[in-house]
């Protein structure tokens, strides 16, 4: 995340070098430590397929596709701001959800346009490639992947209510940078006209994320290196 949690702040005295995702988190880290390297980028999540992803949902090439997730565990808030607004989203729109244990609506089931998943493992590399939309939290993880898929996406990050805040200084970041659309889960918003927003600007986020993500773990392997050296 873009600042150090407390794992991170135990550690730091303890290391020669610490690598960071986020150009931001340097003047976060100790003096001389510091390294901007960016966040490896699992090689799984670039190799997904599309023509999968709709097989798997149930999906077709007809109408956009958003996915939505709110992280391994799922979110409430989410969930509920995105089924309050399925009728009007399923117009324009098909919808692949990744609700979260135990959050599954069978009351949807069947409904033509919108699936439902628990949890996804294996097969999100394929439903990622699947989207042209993502909606998520902003867990650095998540949202890196995203950018590296140069996937258009609305950010809404975790409260600091019920969090340290990290993932609202990820997605303001990530905002600033032009990458993603955030909104705040405190705020009341209008997801459908977010979403026809980002739609629209569509052309702009493309140029901004054009951006290559893939020297990530090398930048980490080199500076691995470095030490390996130094000690020999």
């Amino acid at each position: 995340d873009m600042t150090p949690g407390l794992a991170n702040k135990l550690s730091m005295p303890y290391c020669k070098t610490v690598c960071c995702s986020f150009p931001e988190t340097l003047k976060y880290l100790p003096a001389g430590k510091g390294v901007y390297t960016g966040l490896p980028i699992r090689q799984s999540m670039l190799n997904g397929k599309r023509e999968s992803g709709l097989k798997l949902c149930g999906l077709n090439e007809e109408k956009p596709i958003i996915v939505v997730t709110g992280g391994s565990q799922g979110s409430e808030i989410i969930n509920s701001l995105m089924r309050a607004c399925l009728p009007k989203l399923l117009r324009d729109y098909q919808i692949c959800h990744i609700c979260g244990k135990g959050n599954v609506d069978h009351t949807l089931e069947g409904m033509s346009g919108y699936r439902q998943f628990e949890y996804l493992n294996e097969e999100l590399p394929n439903v990622f490639a699947m989207a042209d939309l993502i909606i998520s939290r902003a867990g650095a993880t998540t949202i890196f992947e995203i950018l590296a898929l140069k996937k258009l996406n609305i950010l809404i990050p975790l409260s600091p209510k019920t969090s340290r805040g990290d993932q609202v200084l990820n997605a303001a970041s990530f905002e600033a940078s032009g990458y993603s659309k955030v909104v705040l889960e405190d705020e009341e918003t209008d997801l459908v006209s977010v979403i026809e927003e980002v739609f629209s600007k569509k052309a702009s986020y493309d140029e901004k994320m054009n951006i290559d993500l893939e020297n990530s773990t090398a930048n980490v392997i080199r500076e691995i290196e470095k030490y390996i050296n130094d000690e020999c």
